[in-house]
C-alpha cells in the first residue's frame, strides 16, 4: 500500500520537474512474474525506472540502504522498507545464495523483480560487466528477463551528488523479453551463466547506447577510489614541502632582516666615535 501511496505523490512531482520519457512499456508483462534488469547510473533509477510502470518492481537493494545511521539512516530505512524493497548482503558467498533465494521467492508470488546485473553503480557512465547471479535467477524460475535501460539518469544525480540536478530529462527504455528455456536445466553451468548474462548485458548496451566495458564495476571502483587516495597522498605531501619551503624562507628572510639590523647598529656607532 505504501509503495502506491509514494508512487501517487513523487509521481506528479518526478513528471513536472523532470518531464521523464519511457519506450517501450507494452514490453512488459501485464500480469505474472518477470526479472527487470537495468544498467545502474544513478540512486534516482529506483525512482524512474518503476514510474511509468502500472505495476509493482521488488528491487533486491544493497543492504547499506537499511543500515544507515542518524536520520538520513531513519529516512533511507523507513523509504526503502515501506516501498517494498529487499535489503540484500553482496559480500559474496552464503549471502549471495541468500539474495538468489528471496529473488525466487518474489518471482514465485507472480511479482516483478528488479535487479542490477553490475551489482554496483556505474562510477563513469560506462556499462560493466554483469554478474551472474542473474543468470541464475532467470533459468531457475523460468521467468522472462526484460531489459531496462535508463538514459540520462546519471546526470540528475551522480555517485556522490545528493540534490538531484534540474534540466535534465530522463529516459527508460524497456526492451523485449528475452527467453533462456534453451538453457533449461543447464543454471550449475559456469559457461551457460556467463552466456546468459553477457546476452542480458548486450541487450541492455543496445537499449543504453553505452560504451560497454568487460569488467566488473566494483574493481573499477576500487582502482578510482586506489587513485584517489594516492592523489590525496601526494597532495598532502606536495602541501607539506611548500609549508616547508615556506617556513624556510621566512626563516632567511627574519635571518636577512636580522644581519641588516646588526650591520646597521654597527655603522651608526661608528658615526658617533668620529
Amino acid at each position: 500500500m505504501f509503495y502506491w501511496v509514494v508512487k501517487a505523490i513523487l509521481g506528479p512531482v518526478l513528471a513536472v520537474l523532470w518531464q521523464p520519457r519511457a519506450e517501450g512499456v507494452e514490453n512488459v508483462p501485464r500480469r505474472g512474474p518477470a526479472i527487470m534488469v537495468s544498467n545502474h547510473l544513478s540512486f534516482s533509477d529506483h525512482f524512474f525506472g518503476p514510474l511509468p510502470l502500472p505495476r509493482k518492481i521488488t528491487f533486491l537493494a544493497k543492504s547499506e540502504y537499511f543500515t544507515g545511521t542518524g536520520v538520513k539512516g531513519l529516512l533511507s530505512r523507513a523509504f526503502f522498507t515501506g516501498v517494498g524493497q529487499i535489503p540484500i548482503d553482496r559480500s559474496g558467498g552464503k549471502a549471495s545464495e541468500a539474495a538468489l533465494r528471496t529473488g525466487l521467492r518474489v518471482l514465485k508470488r507472480g511479482d516483478l523483480l528488479g535487479i542490477y546485473p553490475e551489482g554496483t553503480r556505474s562510477p563513469d557512465g560506462k556499462l560493466y560487466r554483469g554478474r551472474t547471479g542473474v543468470a541464475r535467477l532467470a533459468l531457475e524460475s523460468k521467468a522472462p528477463v526484460v531489459p531496462m535501460a535508463m538514459i540520462n539518469l546519471e546526470k540528475i544525480m551522480p555517485p556522490g551528488r545528493t540534490v538531484p540536478k534540474l534540466g535534465v530529462r530522463p529516459k527508460v527504455k524497456f526492451g523485449k523479453p528475452l527467453d533462456f528455456s534453451r538453457y533449461e536445466g543447464m543454471e550449475t553451468d559456469p559457461r551457460v551463466l556467463r552466456a546468459v548474462t553477457d546476452e542480458i548485458m548486450y541487450a541492455l548496451m543496445e537499449l543504453s547506447g553505452q560504451e560497454y566495458v568487460d569488467r566488473y564495476a566494483q574493481s573499477i571502483k576500487a582502482e578510482l577510489e586506489a587513485e584517489a587516495k594516492e592523489a590525496r597522498r601526494e597532495q598532502h605531501a606536495d602541501d607539506k614541502d611548500r609549508r616547508r619551503a615556506e617556513r624556510d624562507r621566512r626563516k632567511e628572510e627574519r635571518r636577512a632582516r636580522r644581519e641588516e639590523k646588526r650591520a646597521a647598529r654597527g655603522e651608526g656607532g661608528g658615526d658617533a666615535k668620529e
